[in-house]
């Protein structure tokens, strides 16, 4: 089983940036946990600030892998462009938030994307993408 993990804007900065509402653990020191808890998983890891990289990215990967575990950022409530791309690929897109956004500002309530993933998982810190993997292999290998 082949699954990308994407993040989107500024979570390159996870660890460093608003350490009450993201955490102080780096995607990087969390990614080799991940990969630990699921060794007969192949991952791949993809950060991007930049809009039409991850679409790029979704369109590389959208009908060669299992599955996407997908946080777009705040790309998540304004690109109908990333909208478009997961709508557009075969491999069901799982949307992640470390934060519960609908305890968040106004802004962040909506989610352009989620109406088009297979599921929304938020407000479990870095646990959220556990979580997205194994939404994932239950969606793609049903027990």
């Amino acid at each position: 089983m082949k699954i990308l993990l994407i993040n989107g804007p500024n979570l390159n900065l996870l660890g460093i940036r608003e350490k009450g509402i993201y955490g102080d653990l780096s995607f990087e020191s969390y990614f080799p946990l991940l990969k630990a808890r699921f060794p007969e998983i192949t991952f791949e890891y993809f950060q991007s600030n930049v809009e039409g990289e991850l679409i790029n990215k979704l369109h590389e990967v959208g009908f060669s892998y299992d599955g996407v575990v997908m946080n777009a950022g705040a790309y998540t409530h304004t690109s109908v462009a990333i909208r478009d791309a997961i709508a557009g690929i075969k491999a069901p897109v799982v949307e992640v938030h470390l934060s519960n956004i609908l305890t968040r500002e106004s802004f962040r309530h909506e989610s352009l994307i989620g109406p088009v993933c297979c599921g929304s998982i938020m407000g479990f810190g870095l646990d959220s993408y556990r979580l997205g993997v194994e939404a994932l292999i239950g969606k793609v290998k049903p027990w």
